[in-house]
């Protein structure tokens, strides 16, 4: 299983706006009539049931969506980019590589959740945006702004009700045989599963899932082995049942063993639900030994079930604990909250002017953006820019800063020359 991946995401850049005038016979000096630049297209993650692993992003790791049409005369707007859907299995979750670490995007948990994870720039207005009665034929328009961009960290986390828990050897395989239509590989000795699988039990009329998460070793939780590879995958489980092999000598010594590489991992884990299952009792020794393997285990704090994965004696029992212990637990859960849009306005981002690097760096989302859309290379687009900037009060907090014409401006991505 493919449980783990790295991709990288592009959004579309927005279309540029167009510079036109409208030219008709019998309409002299017709107006200005440049289109809008089409919008670039986002990147979505969305969860999907067909989907099972992240093998696919072994083959693709980059996504690029299509940039925005250019705008064109007769107000004619460009095209909007088209999104791209990338499909991800139920239980991924989306982490934004920043360079202070990773910035957590979502948890794809149900079937058709999705998320944006990059936007696509707007596009750029064009010349007939900028008419004023003062101004009647402008020659400027904007460029289309830059989608933005992310590289992302997807783990895939197993959604599953059961969990089957233990140390190499202990017949958890086996008794995923058992209980389901499963068949992952069966062989007498250790670290014979080197992946989780995923199979179906039914007690009754009730079904659920349950994962065979392959053994753990002494030091799991710092890694030891495949420790962080197994161990994150039990997370969404909501009830463990704990395989204990019963030829072991000590087996409360193995219990409390991997109770505490799973509280050392994450203590949310030591909290969750427990059964526990003696093994291979069809070994005359170890049914021998049944009497004080219930004394031995009776200090664990979980029910004790004494089983045989081969042979399936103990093992209808074994299920019909779990599955109750499970309708318990889902029945304390809290009930899902309905989803409403919910309308957070965002405060305008505020202006701040620094000195840096022999110059000045003005700051603030909205003015930012305004500059990198401007076409600088156009006479009439700069002195528009400056404008709009002293309109915004970015002239006034530079002079409070100590800043004179001819210094260096930054903003943003853009140094400009204070005119």
């Amino acid at each position: 299983m493919i449980d783990q991946a790295e991709i990288y995401v592009k959004a579309g850049d927005g279309g540029r706006g167009a510079i036109s005038f409208r030219r008709e016979k019998y309409v002299p000096r017709g107006g200005p009539d440049g289109g809008d630049g089409g919008r670039g297209g986002s990147v979505v993650l969305t969860a999907d049931r067909s989907v099972s692993t992240l093998a696919f992003f072994r083959r693709k790791r980059r996504f690029l969506a299509t940039n925005g049409g250019n705008g064109a005369g007769a107000k004619k707007h460009g095209a909007n980019g088209e999104d791209i859907i990338v499909r991800v299995p139920l239980g991924t979750v989306a982490q934004r590589k920043k360079d202070s670490g990773l910035e957590p995007v979502a948890d794809l948990s149900r079937d058709g959740q999705s998320v944006v994870v990059v936007r696509g720039g707007r596009g750029g207005r064009g010349n007939a945006r900028f008419a004023t009665s003062v101004h009647q034929a402008p020659r400027m328009a904007e460029r289309g702004e830059a989608g933005e961009e992310a590289t992302l960290m997807l783990d895939l986390k197993l959604l599953a009700d059961i969990g089957l828990v233990g140390f190499p050897n202990a017949g958890k395989s086996t008794l995923l045989r058992a209980i389901s239509a499963a068949h992952p590989k069966v062989a007498a000795y250790p670290f014979t599963t080197l992946e989780p699988v995923l199979g179906v039990a039914e007690v009754g009329r009730r079904s659920f899932v349950v994962a065979d998460i392959p053994g753990l070793i002494e030091g799991a939780h710092r890694g030891a082995g495949l420790g962080h590879d197994f161990l994150r995958h039990i997370e969404r489980t909501r009830v463990l049942v704990h395989l204990v092999d019963g030829t072991s000598p000590e087996p409360e010594r193995t219990v409390a063993q991997l109770n505490s590489e799973l509280e050392l991992f994450n203590e949310a884990l030591a909290l969750k639900p427990q059964v526990l299952a003696v093994n291979k009792i069809d070994i005359e020794d170890v049914r021998a030994r049944i009497g004080k393997l219930r004394e031995a285990l009776a200090r664990a704090g979980a029910p004790v079930h004494f089983i045989s994965a081969a042979t399936g004696e103990g093992v209808p029992e074994l299920m019909r604990a779990t599955a109750a212990l499970l309708a318990a637990e889902e029945a304390h859960a809290p009930s899902p909250e309905p989803e409403y849009k919910v309308f957070r306005p965002q405060p305008r981002a505020r202006l701040s002017v620094a000195p840096a690097d022999g110059g000045f760096v003005v700051t603030g989302r909205g003015i930012e953006r305004m500059v990198a859309m401007a076409d600088l290379g156009n006479p009439e687009a700069r002195a528009w820019l400056w404008r709009q900037l002293r309109r915004l009060g970015v002239t006034k907090a530079l002079e409070r800063a100590g800043a004179k014409p001819s210094d260096r401006i930054r903003i943003g991505s853009t140094e400009l020359e204070w005119e």
